[in-house]
């Protein structure tokens, strides 16, 4: 659509088992974009039809859909609410124009609520309030907006109020109209009335509220509301939209999406009130080459940019899916990926509907795109035209938080595995592949055991890989607590050309999450330049190796300051070793402890359990940082090691009878006390007899 001004881009957001996708249902139903209501219990679910999604009713992969409502296209992006696979979902929010938040009439939101709200905070998205299962939840509509303003501090403001409660939900009063909408069946259609009598005191005072919020958006509607003058509804919609569009009101409706209760009416607000492409601020990005900074407005006359937000598998070939930021792209061009410096050609555009194509020839800003069989493009990636080129900036990557080893039950699948691993990480940035030195394990690593397990079995059915999955691993460090010298030396000579190799190496310790340092202060040609990056090669390669237990080594400086060489015995070869025997030499007289992570814990019960939950954690050596009270809940902050929390979702379960919640993070490493480290350093050696013994058995 050239028309860009009647283009919506709007993501469905909310925690996990909100209701999100059963909305998206509705709001197709009732724009007429589908016959009849997907639903995620029976399978038949639009937007969730990966067979791992079928199977456990939830969403795990952001699916996208198209439909038109008075006059204006509008693509909804339904991402995942699950704090497993939000990293997918923070991606998704790069695409969207504005969103629809989903709450409660109970009130309550769970972290994973709050992170999303706060990523939309970041990215300046203009949201609309949609209050869910009005016909199922307690509560009243004043509660549910003090607890919302409280656990997301922000105002809200409501537009609609609910005519009944629970069973007896039929319709909502329009406080900008004041007109009665009354709900006709599952298709979401509204007939209008009057609104009740025994209504219209509770009526007014809302209107009131609304009017006061939305004149503040106003100085000329401000001056005549403290005057007492008459503000008229079409009046109160376009100010309500501009403190929409400019993040600073949220409008509140209700309805319930299951039963596609509201769903018009919202579609009416998503159309009115959420922005169009134009409406957005210019995207910044920074030139490939000078770094400087660039602005690109969001016009379809504006040099092409898109950034690539997901890529997809699927049965056709690898998707890349992005957004059209600037400018505009038809079938059959050739970009520019200005994040690798490469051109690509586009074959057929197409939106995703659902697991349908459905072809585009030209797309603009705003557009969500799918392109087929780009070779070297990845999520992430800034597509753009080569003659003004930008790059825009990465998505914050999540941390993994858990790892588990992979066994292969077929040993034919040995190649197949890390080729198949490496696609399923294209598609899901958030996991990460790499391998046990040890004993020479996959480590496949993800936001939490069931991100794993999906992934698990998605190597399964897309790849015909099986795995079982060994016990979760944790990614120990090591580092330093001293400062020491040593030599690095090798000479051999075995007939011939010998190899002769001789560095002196400094260590020290860095602060936390420092990393690793390598400084050269080699003088006078000691070694010759060209050894210099042969010994920083070694030195790392030694450093990964670990020390104690086989944990790469972190936090920590290498200064190479003096050494010789041989004319003819000397090679990059015998340097690489001398670094890599000097940093070891050191190691041993600085101090080596063990590293482990801690992780940043975040849990939710309710009053009565917090006693049983501190003690818990106390045990775990959990350091517990706060205790605020939440609504009905408690919110216990601590900081807990990674070994100890590894299994807590079960142990949670049975302690709160099922009520409670935990979100984890990782926070930063902290030295392991001594009883654990060597405890690790006990198992190491055992895994490592085991895996000689398993080798020399082969």
């Amino acid at each position: 659509m050239d028309d860009i001004g009647r283009m919506r881009t709007v993501g469905l957001l909310a925690e996990g088992g909100a209701g999100k996708t059963s909305l998206g249902e509705a709001l197709l139903l009732g724009a007429g974009a589908t016959s009849r209501m997907g639903h995620t219990e029976d399978g038949s679910s639009t937007f969730d039809f990966e067979p791992e999604e079928v199977r456990r009713k939830i969403t795990l992969s952001t699916a996208f859909h198209s439909l038109s409502w008075k006059r204006h296209d509008i693509m909804l992006i339904d991402p995942p609410g699950y704090a497993n696979f939000l990293s997918d979902t923070r991606y998704a929010m790069e695409a969207m124009n504005g969103a629809v938040f989903l709450g409660h009439l109970a009130g309550h939101l769970k972290v994973e609520s709050e992170r999303l709200w706060g990523w939309a905070n970041e990215l300046k998205l203009p949201r609309i309030v949609y209050l869910t299962r009005m016909d199922r939840e307690e509560g009243t509509l004043p509660a549910a907006l003090d607890e919302m303003s409280k656990v997301l501090e922000t105002k809200f403001v409501a537009i609609q109020m609910p005519i009944g409660a629970q069973a007896n939900f039929r319709g909502v009063i329009d406080l900008i109209t004041m007109r009665a909408l009354l709900f006709q069946g599952e298709s979401g259609a509204v007939r209008e009335d009057d609104v009740p009598m025994e209504m219209q005191a509770e009526a007014d005072d809302y209107r009131e509220k609304l009017v006061e919020a939305v004149a503040e958006m106003d100085d000329d509607l401000l001056a005549r509301y403290l005057e007492g003058g008459e503000i008229t509804a079409a009046e109160l919609k376009t100010a309500l939209r501009h403190g929409v569009v400019t993040g600073r009101l949220y409008p509140v409706l209700c309805g319930a999406g299951l039963r596609g209760l509201g769903t018009q009416p919202l579609l009416d607000a998503i159309v009115d009130y959420l922005p169009s492409p134009a409406d957005r601020p210019a995207v910044t990005g920074t030139h490939p080459k000078t770094h400087e900074q660039i602005e690109r407005a969001p016009d379809p006359n504006a040099p092409f940019s898109a950034r690539v937000f997901k890529t997809v598998d699927s049965p056709t070939g690898r998707l890349s899916v992005f957004t059209v930021c600037s400018g505009k792209i038809t079938s059959d061009s050739v970009v520019y990926n200005s994040t690798r410096d490469l051109k690509e050609r586009f074959g057929h555009m197409f939106h995703l509907d659902g697991k349908k194509q459905q072809p585009v020839t030209v797309a603009y800003p705003g557009d969500v795109i799918a392109v087929a069989k780009l070779k070297d493009t990845h999520t992430g990636d800034t597509l753009c035209d080569e003659k003004s080129p930008l790059v825009f900036a990465p998505v914050p990557k999540s941390e993994a938080v858990i790892s588990f080893a992979l066994a292969l039950k077929s040993r034919g699948d040995e190649e197949k595995i890390m080729t198949s691993l490496h696609r399923l990480q294209e598609e899901d940035p958030a996991l990460e592949v790499g391998r046990d030195t040890q004993n020479n394990d996959i480590l496949l690593s993800g936001a939490g055991q069931l991100h794993i397990e999906v992934t698990v079995e998605k190597l399964k059915r897309k790849y015909g890989v099986e795995v079982d999955l060994k016990a979760p691993k944790v990614p120990y460090r090591e580092t330093i607590t001293g400062k020491a010298d040593a030599q690095g030396r090798l000479k051999k000579q075995t007939g011939g050309r010998g190899q002769f190799g001789d560095t002196w190496l400094r260590i020290e310790p860095l602060p936390r999450g420092a990393g690793v340092e390598f400084v050269d202060e080699i003088k006078g040609g000691a070694i010759p330049r060209q050894y210099i990056p042969s010994v920083e090669k070694g030195v790392r390669a030694a450093l990964l190796k670990g020390f104690l237990a086989g944990y790469p080594l972190q936090d920590i400086r290498v200064v190479l300051y003096d050494g010789s060489y041989h004319d003819v015995d000397s090679s990059d070869l015998a340097f690489q070793i001398a670094g890599s025997l000097g940093v070891q030499n050191a190691i041993e007289k600085a101090r080596p402890v063990i590293l482990e992570p801690i992780m940043k814990a975040e849990v939710s019960v309710p009053e009565e359990h917090i006693g049983d939950i501190t003690g818990d954690l106390n045990r775990r050596r959990g350091r517990l940082l706060s205790v605020d009270a939440k609504g009905h809940s408690q919110i216990i902050k601590a900081a807990v090691p990674m070994s100890e929390i590894l299994t807590y979702a079960p142990d949670l379960r049975s302690m709160t009878s099922g009520r409670g919640t935990f979100h984890i993070e990782f926070s930063h490493y902290e030295e392991a006390p001594h009883h654990l480290t060597d405890k690790i350093i006990q198992e190491t050696k055992q895994a490592q007899a085991e895996h000689q013994a398993h080798a020399h058995a082969r």
